[in-house]
């Protein structure tokens, strides 16, 4: 079984016939729990007594995960042992659950690991084990994630709707479940989500704050940006996620401005972003389109991606940083004004 595609994901969650270790890892603990969660349920079937957790410094008992997937339940039927935060010295335990008698099932849920981890190389070519990358879904993979959230929550959603919900809810999974599930009260069981019933549910807080900074700034709207940033970190923005929501502003701005500047109109260059720009945004879009050149875009890129690295590897405040690297886009948008 080893490596799982995304096309097989799916099936295997619902049911995961004999595996006998399964490895979530990635950098979105979100879908990581969100994974582990419907194995549990499937496995399970809901029984409370047949969910194990074990702690994560269990590693230092390697035949610990063996035996609990050995143990029978007291009411019947498989269990399945969950570890959080595993990393590489749950090798050994897994190695032993690999081999161990008994149907239960290991999740281990880990964060990243590079391809030559000791879990990865032993559970990739093992054919009773499943390895399983959860990273941060973009584009069309996540518009279908949250239309298939939103069905399970019993309710349906116009395509541009989950356009809009996947640029503003991508980062973090956790939130994003919260968000459709105040959603998919607000508009009802068998409801269906419009563009305006997402705007007025979800554009709130930090996520609307942060958006007015974006569009103000490529905009040249230097004070706006400002005190719009402002309200984004009162109301929870974090660094990271700023300078990653400029850094994706800036290359929808620069594939657009790339069409312009093979002799299309602003309208229809931002026509061919996909997914589609939120038509509440078009005007913005366009008046930044008038400022900014491709290569101008390209350096904004370039010099954004050095912001996340300094928010993640010196000593300066994160919140300093973000703000340097929006206000400085401002700065040079006001200029070419």
């Amino acid at each position: 079984m080893a490596k799982l595609d995304a096309r097989r994901i799916g099936a295997f969650l619902t049911d995961p016939g004999d595996c006998r270790v399964v490895l979530l890892h990635g950098d979105d603990p979100g879908l990581i729990q969100e994974r582990a969660e419907a194995l549990a349920r499937a496995v399970t079937e809901g029984d409370p007594l047949r969910l194990v957790e074990v702690p994560k410094d269990a590693w230092r008992d390697a035949g610990r995960l063996a035996g609990e997937a050995a143990s029978p339940p007291l009411t019947g039927g498989r269990c399945l042992v969950r570890v959080r935060d595993a990393g590489d010295g749950f090798a050994p335990a897994a190695k032993m659950a690999l081999a161990g008698p008994g149907p239960g099932v290991v999740v281990l849920e880990a964060p990243e690991l590079p391809a030559r981890s000791k879990l990865r190389t032993l559970l990739e070519p093992a054919p009773n084990a499943a390895v399983i990358a959860c990273y941060r879904e973009r584009g069309a993979e996540l518009s279908a994630s949250i239309g298939r959230i939103l069905g399970e929550l019993g309710v349906s959603a116009e395509p541009a709707a989950l356009d809009w919900l996947a640029q503003r809810l991508g980062d973090d999974r956790m939130l994003m479940r919260r968000e459709l599930e105040k959603l998919a009260l607000f508009v009802g069981e068998g409801g269906r989500v419009t563009p305006e019933d997402a705007v007025a549910c979800v554009a709130e807080g930090s996520a609307l704050d942060l958006e007015a900074a974006l569009m103000a700034a490529m905009a040249g709207e230097v004070v706006t940006a400002d005190r719009a940033l402002d309200m984004a970190f009162a109301e929870g923005a974090n660094p990271v996620q700023v300078v990653r929501a400029a850094l994706r502003h800036v290359q929808r701005l620069h594939l657009a401005a790339l069409a312009v500047a093979a002799g299309a109109a602003p309208a229809a260059a931002l026509d061919t972003l996909r997914p589609p720009v939120f038509f509440r945004h078009k005007p913005a879009f366009e008046r930044a389109l008038r400022l900014w050149r491709p290569e101008a875009l390209e350096a904004a890129g370039a010099a954004l991606l050095e912001a996340e690295r300094r928010t993640k590897t010196t000593g300066l405040p994160g919140m300093v940083v973000a703000r340097n690297a929006v206000l400085g886009l401002a700065r040079q948008a006001a200029a070419r004004r």
